[in-house]
């Protein structure tokens, strides 16, 4: 039997009573239940909670085929999409990746790889004028991935790369270094596709995009990466079946499920997700999205938040220590083995740090996150740690499904859909007015007259 990571609460018992882990119990037990069987809100989109042992071995086969070729040909690999069309892959890429990516590096098993960047999760004119200088004289593949191909910042993103490639490769061309990544049958970037004979992947119509790093929207940019899909949908099917065991202490998505909860219920309103890595940044931002677009509803939900330590403790750490006590921190620690980087001597250094002379990095590293786990705890700050044996694609699999599934069944304690996002609609129809869509008239009239009868500007 293989390794698991495993979430460790004794920090977090401190908090909460045994009435209180008694009372939860029977709460997680149901809401499990009602997530496995499909009988709770949003069960329309409950295709990722079987996805890591439902991707077919022949679409795994087509996405390495075209992963090859992409690795082969384009120095560049350009991802467009937003929120979760990309934060998953990236999460993958650049926990996985080289800290310093270059064009046409090789990864850890020697594979040549294209250096991978992302567009349309913003409206910056100035990103993607610098992107398209730093790309113009480089071999290029795009992955466009939308289900509507209609959101406004990846749309107007592939258009106008869409037009870069158009002219540097005529129509036909670029057509094959196109690739979309959309629903089956529907939408503008489907019929686009159809039209112009782009190669195609399907986004499942009972997967939300928040949960779907482990479809092509997250495994054809991860594999393009050069990383194993295989090992990180294996790792996904382990913590699979762990996660579905109907024992809240023997399951680790329910107990911080159940825990973060409880937390809540007495006030602990902030979460901060931590890691001593700075390679998982983006993972942190995959992270916030999952949690707060699935549990922000309703005057409800715990604020997720990020820090990378120790970096961040030098910004955060006094707020941490001695502010007000409404935060819990989930603690992602990756056991990494020691490595050969050590403290070089220097006896003429003026630093104070000769004693650390010869040590490891990675011990170094570890001291840190025990002294500051310590410091935390009794400042009073419940922390869930979650220990990974080691970063990579087995392991980093398990997290994700962890994740996945604790939302799902934190969504369904807190009493909300954690599959719909209907708050998200209000600043885009905004938005759209503003710009004159049409269709949209009366909206802009009325926005327009809300914005003068704002208390004006006083400019000091």
């Amino acid at each position: 039997m293989k390794e698991r990571m495993l979430v460790d609460y004794g920090t977090v018992f401190p908090f909460l009573t045994d009435e209180d882990w008694h009372r939860v119990e029977p709460l997680a037990r149901r809401a499990l239940e009602d997530l496995e069987s499909a009988r709770g809100p949003g069960s329309d989109f409950l295709g990722w909670l079987k996805l890591p042992a439902r991707v077919q071995p022949e679409e795994i086969r087509r996405i390495q085929e075209v992963s090859a070729e992409v690795r082969q040909e384009a120095e560049v690999f350009v991802v467009i999409g937003i929120g979760g069309s990309y934060l998953g892959a990236r999460a993958v890429i650049e926990a996985l990746g080289p800290s310093f990516p270059i064009v046409c590096s090789r990864n850890g098993r020697g594979r040549r790889v294209p250096w991978i960047v992302f567009a349309g999760h913003n409206l910056s004119a100035k990103y993607l004028e610098d992107l398209l200088e730093v790309i113009q004289s480089k071999s290029l593949y795009v992955n466009v991935i939308s289900k509507s191909g209609t959101t406004t910042e990846p749309g107007l993103a592939f258009r106008l790369l869409r037009r870069h490639l158009v002219d540097k490769y005529g129509r036909e061309g670029a057509a094959r270094r196109i690739l979309s990544t959309t629903d089956a049958a529907r939408g503008a970037l489907r019929r686009l596709s159809d039209q112009e004979g782009y190669r195609t992947f399907v986004i499942p119509d009972d997967v939300g995009g928040r949960y779907s790093v482990l479809t092509p929207v997250g495994l054809l940019p991860v594999a393009v990466a050069g990383i194993s899909i295989e090992e990180l949908l294996e790792g996904a099917r382990s913590m699979m079946d762990v996660c579905s065991l109907r024992d809240m202490f023997q399951n680790p998505a329910a107990l911080y499920a159940a825990g973060r909860n409880l937390l809540a219920s007495k006030g602990y309103l902030t979460e901060i997700l931590v890691t001593y890595e700075p390679r998982l940044q983006a993972l942190a931002e995959w992270w916030k999205q999952l949690y707060g677009e699935s549990e922000g509803k309703e005057g409800k939900g715990i604020f997720p938040a990020s820090a990378i330590f120790t970096t961040d403790l030098h910004s955060l750490g006094q707020w941490i220590q001695q502010g007000p006590r409404t935060i819990l921190e989930t603690l992602v620690h990756i056991r990494e083995e020691e490595g050969s980087l050590r403290v070089p001597e220097d006896p003429d250094a003026q630093d104070g740090l000769e004693y650390l002379a010869g040590k490891a990095w990675t011990e170094i590293q570890e001291k840190a996150c025990a002294g500051t786990r310590i410091a935390h705890h009794q400042g009073g700050v419940p922390i869930f740690s979650i220990e990974v044996p080691r970063l990579n694609a087995y392991f980093l699999g398990q997290l994700l499904y962890f994740f996945e599934k604790a939302c799902g069944v934190s969504g369904y304690l807190l009493g909300v859909n954690p599959f719909d996002q209907p708050g998200v609609e209000a600043y885009k129809q905004n938005v759209f007015a503003l710009l004159g869509k049409p269709g949209s008239e009366e909206r802009a009239r009325q926005l327009e007259e809300t914005m003068r009868n704002l208390p004006r500007n006083r400019f000091v």
